[in-house]
């Protein structure tokens, strides 16, 4: 990557401009086709990588309603348009939601990616409901942080896993028990309605035994090398749009 100089962009149909005042960046994004091709395949170098966003709306689009120039917001830009890693971004509206006036630019652009991981996994692959019980991999992380606030909110019994030193972080996060995966047997746990892997592998293929009948097994680590005896599993990407609030 390199810094330059672009020409501030336009607003299409139904975008905004975006000021942006922070941003979140994934390294792995370098390797990814959506950050070099467009939907086509075709070349659209050079490019400008990043996704996550909080910052200002400056500009709409023709059509664009639901914000106004002035608005706080923070979101997730289109993995095939250019990024938030500029003064400037233009994105689709249906990608951004509203910035409370008390949360902070960089705590807003630090959320789009694994709260909205979180929350299509848990409730629209995972169909969480309240009273059911979550195994919440890697507790501690970006994403199993996320996943362990949104499952408690929702009436969830949450178990997570990680490390020892992190016990009284995933604890606080709201889960009820910890496993500890370097010392713990994971299948202590008993059962859960969901597992949420984050790990893949040996840990993913023992959680699909853990799962319940008519349990779901969700993962974001590419497709599920296991699927439970009497259940469901799904792999996904998230989608970057905010419309779950």
């Amino acid at each position: 990557m390199k810094l330059t100089e672009r020409p501030e962009p336009q607003a299409a149909i139904n975008d905004v401009i975006v000021q942006v005042h922070a941003w979140g960046f994934v390294p792995t994004e370098l390797t990814w086709p959506s950050t070099w091709t467009d939907r086509r395949g075709h070349d659209r170098t050079p490019s400008i990588p990043g996704h996550e966003l909080a910052g200002v709306v400056t500009a709409l689009g023709y059509g664009t309603t639901g914000l106004s120039v002035g608005q706080r917001v923070f979101g997730l830009a289109d993995w095939h348009r250019d990024g938030t890693l500029a003064e400037f971004v233009a994105i689709e509206a249906r990608n951004l939601a509203a910035l409370p006036g008390d949360v902070e630019f960089t705590v807003g652009a630090s959320l789009p990616i694994s709260g909205l991981t979180a929350w299509q996994g848990l409730f629209q692959h995972g169909r969480l409901q309240a009273g059911q019980s979550v195994l919440a991999h890697g507790a501690a992380g970006a994403v199993g942080t996320m996943v362990t606030q949104l499952a408690r909110e929702a009436g969830a019994y949450v178990i997570g896993t990680g490390r020892a030193a992190d016990r009284q972080k995933v604890l606080d996060f709201g889960a009820q028990e910890l496993v500890d995966l370097d010392s713990d047997v994971l299948e202590d746990v008993g059962t859960a309605d969901l597992v949420f892997d984050v790990i893949g592998g040996d840990i993913q293929k023992r959680s699909a035994g853990l799962i319940r009948a008519g349990g779901t097994l969700v993962t974001i680590v590419g497709p599920a090398e296991a699927r439970p005896a009497d259940g469901l599993a799904v792999d996904f990407v998230v989608e970057s749009a905010c419309s779950t609030g």
